[in-house]
């Protein structure tokens, strides 16, 4: 069975100092982002038989994938598909006002559809998704379980347009936390999500919510 699992990585120091760190060199876990870690390998494990692994080039994503590599016995890649989205000038900073700037801009990506806006001058949605959509197209007709390490952002723009059940309105107000899963299999020709978070979802059901925005990246 084809099966891929998109894991948000573990917590990280960016996470816990509110700051955009989107490019290298980037923040490394915190000790209980490694605690996670080791926690979502041992639920994988007892889930399916994992045989590779490709994660974010970013470095909270990295440790992440390879805690998941040594404790499940597979190989880890690097893509940068995975990387979580550019937020252009912002990088580095957390100015509240450019967070109010990211929420106001995902809400008119998903909510909107205004695609072509940007946060701090950084990527578009449609930047994003071209090259998420890529690497998924690539490791969605392997056989056996791919895990996918990326991030919340990322996520929450992009798995609406590789998902055929899941509308960017619930991607948007059901961010995932970290370390936190979403698992998706091709059925009827089409990828599904068949998990989010611990949500199990029928392959012929629709994921969708109202128009809200929800806090947490």
């Amino acid at each position: 069975m084809n099966q891929l699992i998109f894991a948000r990585h573990g917590e990280s120091h960016a996470n816990l100092l509110q700051v955009f760190a989107n490019r290298e060199p980037s923040h490394p876990l915190t000790d209980r982002g490694h605690e996670q870690a080791v926690a979502l390998a041992q639920r994988l494990g007892g889930r399916a038989t994992v045989g590779r692994i490709c994660t974010s080039p970013l470095l909270r994503a990295v440790q992440t994938a390879h805690v998941l590599g040594d404790e499940l016995g597979a190989p880890v890649a690097v893509s940068d598909a995975l990387r979580e989205f550019d937020v252009g000038s912002y990088e580095g900073g957390g100015d509240p006002a450019h967070w109010r700037e990211y929420d106001e801009v995902l809400e008119a990506w998903l909510v909107r559809d205004e695609g072509t806006r940007r946060v701090g001058g950084g990527e578009n949605l449609h930047e994003i998704r071209a090259r998420f959509r890529s690497l998924v197209d690539e490791v969605a007709g392997q056989a056996g379980t791919t895990v996918l390490v990326g991030h919340g952002g990322l996520y929450r723009c992009a798995l609406p347009a590789v998902l055929a059940n899941v509308t960017p309105r619930w991607a948007l107000t059901h961010p995932l936390a970290t370390t936190e899963t979403v698992t998706a299999r091709l059925y009827r020709g089409r990828l599904v999500a068949v998990g989010w978070g611990d949500l199990d979802v029928h392959p012929d059901g629709m994921l969708d919510a109202p128009t809200q925005v929800a806090d947490g990246s």
